[in-house]
């Protein structure tokens, strides 16, 4: 990658992150630094302090990685830049959310992603179908009724749906698929009141 690419990833990550601190001085960053940031070197100072210690940060990120690591960086950068502005601005707030939650929602966030990113990419396809098909309302409920399970309730639920045959598993689903918004809200209504209606 080229350093120029390299510097407007590193705009692009300074964007989304959302901390303040001191100024960090053009010499006190390493060569290596400097040559990732040379795109700044003329206006460094003008920079605020906290993207200036997120830029120095992410130039730091960027020489520990691996070249595998630096390709997924690349292929994120130019995902980002395919995004339109309302879309960017969508991604910059849930991004703030994030940063918002308390550090162990933060881990079940990240522990929930990395658990997405493991599955077969026809799953993961399906799943990103299934919640496009989804009404606002009905995303917002599943997401409410995840935050209100607790780990330990969601782990059984886990535990069962990994216990299903593949036919029991389809079945579930195309059970789903059929609901009509309204079943779905009853059946979702009724397992946050602690009932087992619509699980089976």
């Amino acid at each position: 990658m080229n350093v120029r690419k390299m510097s407007i990833w590193l705009a692009m990550a300074a964007v989304l992150a959302a901390t303040t601190g001191q100024a960090t001085e053009w010499q006190d960053l390493s060569p290596e630094q400097r040559q990732v940031l040379s795109r700044f070197a003329d206006r460094w100072d003008e920079l605020p302090a906290g993207k200036q210690q997120r830029l120095s940060r992410g130039a730091a990120r960027w020489l520990a990685m691996t070249p595998d690591e630096r390709e997924q960086a690349q292929q994120r950068f130019r995902s980002w830049q395919s995004f339109d502005a309302e879309q960017k601005e969508q991604l910059r707030e849930r991004y703030r959310k994030f940063r918002e939650l308390p550090p162990d929602e933060q881990a079940r966030v990240r522990e929930n992603f990395q658990r997405f990113r493991q599955l077969p990419p026809d799953r993961r396809m399906e799943l990103r179908e299934r919640w496009r098909q989804m009404s606002p309302e009905e995303r917002q409920r599943a997401m409410e009724l995840w935050r209100d399970t607790s780990p330990e309730e969601r782990q059984r639920m886990r535990q069962r749906f990994r216990e299903m045959s593949p036919e029991e598993r389809d079945e579930l689903r195309d059970r789903w698929r059929r609901m009509s918004p309204d079943q779905r809200q009853r059946a979702l209504d009724r397992r946050r009141g602690g009932g087992r209606g619509g699980s089976r």
